[in-house]
């Protein structure tokens, strides 16, 4: 690889692996307490589970930028799914605080609501520039939609 195809790679994980990280110091310190005595809908899977899931997705968003950034040709389109993709990111970098910080389940449904049309835009946009970016977005979007509906439970039963 080029020096400057591995340093926008090396950018595009450090800022997304990065906010997880953060994502993980806000949310930990919580799981034990106010999570865990939290009413959750029977579909909510183990918490050691999040981690590794958002692991493997943060890492594959930054995949995904790194392409849109390095493999598709400059133009407004490339653009304007970057800019899509730091907006989904911004909303997925809130939700966290929201929820976990704050205890504010309904926000953070607001939040989420609005990750998903963020992501499903963000995706459509990439596939005009790049499908392989558009297409590694495909199991975040999933899981999103899948905790979408955990925190709707949340709320609904608390």
């Amino acid at each position: 690889m080029q020096f400057r195809t591995t340093t926008r790679l090396a950018a595009c994980l450090v800022l997304c692996l990065g906010i997880a990280a953060v994502q993980g110091i806000v949310t930990r310190p919580q799981i034990a307490g106010w999570y865990n005595e939290l009413a959750k809908p029977s579909w909510t899977p183990p918490a050691s589970l999040f981690p590794i899931v958002w692991t493997a997705l943060y890492s594959l968003m930054a995949v995904a930028l790194w392409r849109l950034w390095e493999k598709a040709a400059p133009s407004s389109a490339r653009n304007w799914a970057i800019a899509l993709f730091l907006i989904q990111l911004a909303l997925n970098a809130a939700w966290s605080p929201l929820f976990f910080s704050a205890h504010a389940t309904r926000a953070a449904l607001i939040d989420i609501v609005l990750l998903l049309a963020a992501i499903a835009l963000t995706m459509v946009a990439s596939v005009r520039v790049d499908r392989i970016a558009a297409w590694l977005l495909a199991p975040y979007l999933a899981w999103v939609a899948y905790a979408a509906t955990l925190n709707g439970g949340i709320v609904w039963m608390n």
